[in-house]
Formats: C-alpha cells, structure tokens, sequence
C-alpha cells in the first residue's frame, strides 16, 4: 500500500519568525495581522511569535535567512507588498524577494514562506491583504504550519 504524507494544522510549541516590510506598512501591517490570526488560531502562544520589521522588501530575505541560520524558530514567514509603479524598480525587487526567499528554505531547511503581495495597483494589494481575496499574511502563516508537520512527518521515515 502507498503512504502518503500530508501536513496537519497542529501547532505544538514551535517557534515562529515573522519577517515584514515597512514599505507600505498599510498593507503589510493587515498581512501580519493575517498571519498572527493564524497562528494563534491554530494554537501558537504568542510568546512563541517574533516580528521583525525591515524596511523594504529587498530587505526581507537577509533578515529571513539570518533568523533561519539562528535555527531558533520552526518557520520564517516573509510578508511585503511590492506594488507596480512607473519605473522597472518594480521588476528588480520581485525578481530579488522571489530568489532571496526561496533559496533559504532550501539551504538551510526552515521552511520560508513566500507572504508577498506582487501586484499592479493598491486596489489589489487591499484586496489580498484581506479585503475580497483573502489574506496572503494568513495564507503564508497556514503553509508554515504545514510545512513544519510535513517535515516532522519525514523525519520519521
């Protein structure tokens, strides 16, 4: 018979990292709102919970990847809201966020997680950051969640 391996919502004394962006603090400020819900939700204490504030995103990686190396915290949960504007600056961070992220995860096994708005207009960052698109700060919190028990769940293999 095959197994099959799938992440439970169980949070059991993990520690978790959240790493947000300054930049459009009106945005990201409800992103960590989102995923502090989460996690409280699903039974962190919040003493369990450590925010850093960077000042942008092109900051959030470093900050993700020095508190991964700590290996302190069960996850990293990085929230920004990268908003399209006239220049290609635009391009330059998503392209260094999306990168910088997802390469912590895999070299230094915490799971990261990817809470980043991208997106052409504020009308859109207000919708995914818990107006009519849900909440991508709540969305990420859930997939570290996941992502720690997933691994938990190998581990024993």
């Amino acid at each position: 018979m095959s197994k099959t391996i799938h992440g439970t919502m169980e949070i059991k004394g993990e520690s978790f990292a959240i790493v947000v962006s300054q930049f459009n603090e009106f945005i990201t400020s409800k992103l960590l709102q989102g995923a502090t819900d989460c996690l409280t939700k699903h039974g962190c204490n919040k003493n369990n919970i450590t925010t850093v504030w960077v000042p942008g995103a092109f900051e959030v990686p470093m900050i993700a990847k020095k508190l991964a190396k700590t290996k302190n915290f069960d996850a990293i949960i990085c929230l920004s809201a990268i908003i399209r504007g006239q220049t290609s600056h635009y391009d330059y961070v998503c392209q260094q966020i999306t990168k910088g992220v997802g390469e912590i995860g895999l070299e230094t096994q915490v799971p990261t997680l990817f809470g980043v708005i991208t997106c052409d207009t504020l009308e859109q960052a207000i919708d995914r950051a818990g107006a009519k698109c849900g909440n991508i700060g709540y969305n990420a919190a859930c997939s570290a969640i996941e992502m720690i028990n997933v691994i938990k769940e190998i581990d024993k293999l």
